[in-house]
């Protein structure tokens, strides 16, 4: 499906939580990458990438990614989405 329509956010969402239930790290976060670069996320798919980071071992991606999912959760009106994503940057 994403070869006949490489831009439709659905099938990149749905590919990524794919690849999140195998594990697939890496694709999971290009996938996410390439959905973050066209659709209007609420703040969902900015804590799936993070955590894919934090998996990754690339903690500095993973903060600034929390910090963009905060920005997009607080634009959208999820205010506990946001919180949740300031408590883990304080841990990390």
């Amino acid at each position: 499906m994403l070869v006949g329509d490489p831009i439709n956010s659905s099938i990149l969402f749905g590919l990524a939580k794919e690849y999140e239930k195998a594990g697939q790290t890496q694709e999971m976060i290009d996938i996410l990458e390439r959905y973050l670069a066209i659709a209007d996320d609420e703040g969902n798919a900015f804590g799936m990438l993070a955590r894919a980071y934090e998996n990754a071992a690339q903690r500095e991606k993973a903060k600034e990614t929390y910090q963009r999912g905060i920005q997009a959760a607080v634009a959208h009106g999820h205010p506990s989405m946001a919180e949740e994503y300031r408590m883990t940057l304080e841990e990390l």
